[in-house]
């Protein structure tokens, strides 16, 4: 018992402060671990909301993970905290610039230089007047934008990533109309009508925009990626060497650029801005390290690229099977199937589960995957019966279904598809023919529970029943040894997918 009371006296109670709270924050951006950090500041704060320190770095760590809005008011609480700190106001300088605040990013880079001309971070203040006062005089003041207006406008932006794209564009409609100068609601206003397959309505917003804020770099960013899209080289040139010329300062601009320029393929220029941030301090996001790394990657840096790639893993596992290296761009002739976007996209958009069928195991070996893949309106996954998409998930990562037994006969399917892509690439025009005919067959047996037992048979069944159909003097031992079977074994193939023809429907 004197044992129990001798040990509880020498207990000592202890409480975490906000003090320990940012020690361990400290520890944890040592070492990358980004979210551990903000989470450590973000108790810290709690426990000590007037610690000007804390906040300063809470807000730098917010900076870089780019939510501007919720880092500048840090920044300010900061600032009337310790209104002599020309850290803080170097930070809130840099902030301003990228929110586009200029006068404000002017105002903070000046108060920094007033208290210490000669600080460490005296030429990135300089750089920021000189940035600032090349653009105020023609970007109108966004003072007059409340909080409300961002507010609803950051509401309005994630009911678009639910694809509530009605309620969104109802919303920033009502929002320009009060606030006819705040430009990032126009750009969202403008991708919600393209999301939803309104082009010209989307292009016509973001003119408009242009036409009253010249040189707004997310609009000129926004009709670049749409031309793009539609194939307007005329429009895609002019736009491209307006792009090429720009030199943005804040990351968020430096940002938008850098990925607009990638997804173009002008990769060079991509990796310039991309890299840029980087070397400044910018941690990213999935985009950031999504295109820096194909940036990297076509630029022939392979091994950056995989390292980037790695750190994007880490973040966001679901991007395997997106990396740049897996198919090649040189690997197709420049006439091929495989390179022909607008080939892919008409299939894609079928009003025949066939067709659409054959666009997905296309879209699954074309260098332009992954800008088919962001388009708003080219795959549509709300709309694909189970087949479609149980093949889009083949297409994209076909081991994450191979452990799945009940798959069985249709990862069978897939493979006689694999077998006479594996004969006929790169493909031509005419060779679409053989697979549109396969994927015909292949949809209504999926159907109808067939069990594709022998994969190669029904690849050499397949090409025959074409083949035969268009050519005289084609037999069936010369297919069969083509594919190392026995004619009796081609025969009763070809049988059996005879039935799945159209024309033997009743």
């Amino acid at each position: 018992m004197n044992s129990e009371q001798n040990t509880r006296k020498n207990v000592v109670f202890f409480i975490p402060n906000g003090e320990f709270y940012y020690k361990k924050a400290v520890q944890a951006l040592n070492r990358d671990q980004v979210e551990k950090a903000l989470k450590y500041l973000r108790r810290a704060a709690e426990l000590n909301p007037e610690d000007s320190l804390i906040l300063l770095q809470y807000a730098i760590v917010e900076l870089e993970a780019g939510r501007l809005t919720h880092a500048l008011e840090l920044l300010k609480k900061a600032n009337e905290i310790d209104p002599n700190e020309p850290e803080i106001l170097l930070f809130l300088a840099e902030g301003s610039a990228q929110a586009g605040f200029m006068e404000d990013a002017k105002y903070f880079a000046e108060e920094y230089l007033r208290l210490d001309e000669m600080g460490e971070y005296a030429d990135e203040a300089m750089d920021i007047i000189d940035f600032a006062s090349s653009v105020v005089g023609d970007v109108p003041s966004d003072k007059s934008v409340s909080q409300e207006a961002i507010y609803l406008q950051e509401k309005a932006r994630k009911l678009m990533e639910k694809g509530k794209l009605d309620e969104a564009i109802v919303l920033l409609e009502n929002i320009i109309t009060d606030y006819p100068d705040f430009w990032a609601a126009y750009n969202n206003l403008s991708l919600a009508y393209f999301y939803k397959g309104d082009s010209e309505q989307a292009r016509a917003l973001l003119h408009q925009l242009l036409q009253k804020n010249f040189g707004n770099l997310h609009a000129l960013c926004n009709l670049t990626v749409m031309a793009y899209y539609e194939k307007d080289e005329e429009e895609l040139q002019a736009l491209t060497a307006l792009l090429v010329k720009l030199c943005p300062y804040s990351f968020e601009q430096r940002y938008k650029l850098g990925a607009t320029l990638a997804l173009i393929g002008r990769y060079e220029e991509a990796y310039k801005w991309l890299k840029s941030m980087k070397k400044h301090g910018f941690e990213g996001d999935t985009g950031y390290y999504f295109w820096l790394s194909h940036a990297a990657y076509f630029l022939g840096f392979e091994e950056e690229a995989r390292m980037i790639w790695d750190k994007l893993l880490e973040i966001a596992p679901d991007k395997i099977g997106y990396e740049p290296w897996t198919i090649e761009h040189n690997q197709f002739q420049a006439d091929s199937i495989e390179k022909n976007r607008n080939f892919i996209v008409e299939k894609l958009e079928s009003k025949y589960r066939s067709e659409r069928l054959l666009g997905i195991f296309l879209l699954g070996k074309s260098p332009y995957q992954q800008e088919i893949l962001a388009h708003p309106s080219w795959v549509q996954i709300d709309r694909y019966t189970p087949i479609e998409k149980l093949y889009l998930a083949y297409t994209l990562d076909r081991n994450f279904l191979d452990n799945d037994r009940t798959l069985k006969s249709f990862l069978r399917s897939a493979e006689v598809a694999e077998i006479l892509y594996g004969e006929a690439k790169p493909l031509q025009l005419n060779d679409t023919f053989l697979f549109q005919m396969w994927f015909v067959l292949c949809e209504r047996a999926l159907d109808k529970d067939y069990p594709f037992k022998n994969p190669n048979a029904l690849a050499a069944a397949t090409e025959y029943m074409y083949k035969s159909s268009r050519l005289k003097n084609i037999t069936k031992k010369e297919v069969a040894d083509y594919y190392g079977i026995s004619t009796v074994t081609l025969t009763k193939y070809v049988n059996e997918l005879i039935q799945f023809l159209p024309l033997f429907d009743k």
